[in-house]
């Protein structure tokens, strides 16, 4: 049943950010064969032609050395554990999540309208919601499944909406959480063209509520996107971050040049 309090989603790819540091003292004593084998090996598992896509990223900072962001249309393709690399590498964190686009302003339409024509809660009702949510997500399939943004510069982080006494966000009433969401949305549209977002529902999957991948050529445009969107009134007062993870998008047959200590190139 399509409760009018909780905002639609669409769902898209599934989303697992692998982070690693790699232990260096080891790939150094590799020859020159093995480490390109092992590369070799590395790139093919995480290959999904026509079934996702895979982000390698450079990471700057202590917190890890690799990050891999796997876009698959479910959880069972991955097999990068399986691979002679994995075991070179320490995981540092992960991040498990489901490309989702938020549907605050249609899931209010579809209720007047569809409520307008059927008792809510009725079969009827049901089928036609459910069919409405259909076209809307075939609307927008191109958002859901989108393609690897060819970006240098890539930023993730989790976040939640806030759930204390005073400033708990499930507590809003529609009409607010909505009206909140689109002036938040207005500061990201102003960047558009200068940044990708991917937005991915975490609920149920992790510890956070969502994770945010940003993509973009140039690095200042993370720094000053969100924070300008600190001051709306979504972030300033529910907005809960967790940690920051940046790194250098490079092309996949640049993983050799990466592990033989090079700045890997994104092609």
């Amino acid at each position: 049943m399509h409760n009018p309090l909780v905002p639609e989603t669409l769902e898209g790819w599934s989303v697992l950010h692998l982070m690693y540091l790699v232990n260096w003292a080891d790939v150094r004593v590799l020859g020159d064969n093995d480490v390109q084998r092992m590369s070799d090996e590395a790139v093919r598992a995480l290959a999904v032609p026509d079934a996702g896509a895979t982000a390698f990223v450079q990471m700057l900072g202590h917190k890890a050395d690799l990050m891999f962001i796997c876009f698959r249309r479910d959880f069972e393709q991955l097999a990068l554990s399986r691979t002679d690399l994995h075991t070179f590498l320490e995981p540092a964190t992960s991040y498990v999540s489901v490309v989702e686009l938020g549907m605050y302003e249609m899931t209010g339409k579809l209720h007047q309208q569809i409520g307008a024509k059927h008792k809510p809660g009725s079969d009827e009702f049901e089928a036609a919601f459910d069919a409405e949510m259909e076209t809307q997500r075939q609307r927008v399939m191109n958002r859901l499944f989108l393609e690897l943004p060819k970006a240098r510069h890539v930023c993730f982080y989790p976040m939640n909406k806030r759930r204390a006494e005073a400033d708990n966000w499930y507590s809003e009433s529609f009409e607010r959480r909505a009206a909140m969401m689109r002036e938040h949305g207005m500061i990201g549209r102003t960047y558009s063209g200068k940044v990708t977002q991917v937005i991915s529902g975490s609920i149920g999957y992790d510890d956070w509520e969502w994770g945010v991948d940003l993509f973009a050529s140039d690095p200042l445009v993370f720094k000053k996107l969100i924070y300008e969107m600190r001051f709306d009134e979504a972030s300033a007062r529910f907005a809960e971050f967790g940690p920051f993870y940046t790194g250098l998008q490079f092309a996949p047959d640049q993983l050799v040049s990466y592990l033989r200590g090079s700045i890997p190139a994104l092609g």
